[in-house]
């Protein structure tokens, strides 16, 4: 029996959800997200999309679903993923959680195994978990380091093909910056990028041409229309401070598209007098962030029969307060860089609430995992709750912050342009024969 959450939601052209609570910050045009903001509403759906969002109480005498004060979400946007490694944990372990561990784990097993069916199969499945979840936008990296380009992205072009109109999945090259030095390869990622419509991005690490790799970078984007997304300073070294070179680069270049950067873990470490020179630089230079405090927190400061000291989460507050666009995201799902994980935003906006103290007020934070992070990656139209747009919609029975995040909400109801989805989640036993479990 397929499960479709809580909401009975009617057979209806036209009807309601009544008595519902809306976060603020994802209501367009609404009142701005400040203190617990939470609006009491009524939200009158037609044809698949909202009509109208009322005062409680106030809908016309159409069909009516009484929420009973349960929250209303627009659907999710996750903007950092790696759907092409994820559930490879079954088979190819971290054996101690180390970052190091992760790399040479995840490279002898893309080495191995990363056939264009194990892939698809991987992709597909996590796809199906995070519609499942409530998510309407993906954005994967894409391990691109030869050959393995030449299998990856025209699954990942299928893949985006399958899934348009249930989610926008966008993709990103990874692979370590000084590989953009050489020629060769500089060409083979702007003609894979072209053809498959990705975005161009790079592992940054304190090294002596890093400049110079950043210029090619720049210049490969400009020449080709590319927007940036960079994995920044994943490490808990003071050392480690691509993420100015980034800035600074974006300044040189005059840079107008869209630069992304993930991770900047060691801006928390820093002296605050540095950090604060720096976040004015990607100020500046239009940077966007995306922390991922999940991954991060399994990853970070981890020494075996040691307790960890920090937890890897950058500067989220003061680059707010800055006006720098932020946003929190999955990250890696049961791969070697991180051994948990279910691709649900909501899992990791309550996780970065505790982790990175996002509360007391909650303000507009779950802009972060909805409207804020859409608009970071180009879709404005995504995350957000306003007449006119589908009925892409999060119903929770939780009528409050403490409701919400104290338990994982899994009898939520996911609408889909007004219609109830099947939230069953996949199996991982599907999967078996992938992990050499079974013939």
């Amino acid at each position: 029996m397929a499960d479709t959450g809580f909401a009975k939601v009617p057979d209806a052209r036209r009807f309601v959800l009544g008595n519902a609570r809306l976060p603020a910050a994802l209501v367009a045009d609404g009142p701005p997200g400040s203190g617990n903001d939470i609006l009491p509403a009524d939200i009158v759906i037609a044809d698949g999309r909202v009509e109208a969002i009322v005062a409680a109480g106030t809908s016309p005498g159409i069909p009516r679903v009484d929420l009973d004060g349960g929250m209303v979400w627009p659907c999710f946007a996750d903007i950092h993923t790696h759907v092409d490694k994820g559930h490879i944990w079954p088979r190819r372990a971290n054996p101690d959680g180390t970052f190091a561990a992760a790399l040479d784990a995840v490279a002898d097993d893309r080495a191995q195994n990363w056939t264009a069916e194990d892939v698809r199969r991987r992709m597909d499945f996590s796809l199906r978990t995070a519609y499942a979840h409530g998510t309407a936008l993906i954005r994967t990296h894409i391990d691109s380091i030869p050959p393995q380009h030449a299998t990856s992205w025209p699954v990942l072009a299928e893949t985006r093909q399958q899934w348009a109109g249930r989610i926008a999945l966008q993709a990103v090259a990874l692979f370590p910056v000084d590989d953009i030095l050489e020629d060769c390869f500089c060409a083979g990622i702007a003609e894979t990028l072209s053809r498959h419509g990705g975005v161009l991005g790079a592992v940054t690490y304190m090294i002596a041409e890093l400049d110079r790799a950043l210029d090619r970078v720049f210049r490969l984007a400009i020449d080709n229309g590319f927007d940036l997304d960079f994995h920044v300073d994943e490490s808990h070294d003071p050392a480690a401070r691509s993420l100015r070179h980034i800035a600074d680069a974006a300044l040189r270049h005059r840079f107008a598209g869209r630069v992304l950067v993930g991770h900047c873990c060691s801006l928390a470490v820093q002296p605050d007098d540095e950090a604060a020179t720096t976040l004015a630089r990607v100020r500046d230079a239009g940077l966007s962030v995306v922390s991922l405090p999940m991954c991060n927190a399994y990853l970070q400061n981890r020494r075996p029969g040691r307790t960890p000291r920090w937890r890897g989460v950058t500067l989220l507050h003061e680059m707010k307060a800055l006006g720098i666009p932020v946003a929190v995201a999955s990250d890696n799902t049961r791969d070697p860089f991180h051994a948990y994980g279910d691709l649900d935003p909501l899992e990791v906006f309550r996780e970065a609430v505790r982790l990175a103290h996002l509360d007391h007020p909650i303000g507009d934070w779950p802009a972060a995992i909805a409207r804020d992070a859409a608009a970071i990656v180009g879709r404005p139209d995504i995350g957000v709750i306003a007449p006119g747009k589908p009925a892409d919609l999060v119903l929770f029975r939780a009528r409050n912050w403490t409701e919400l995040l104290s338990r994982p909400q899994a009898d939520r109801t996911v609408l889909r342009a007004g219609r109830p989805i099947d939230r069953t989640l996949p199996d991982y036993r599907e999967l078996d024969d992938l992990a050499g479990m079974r013939p």
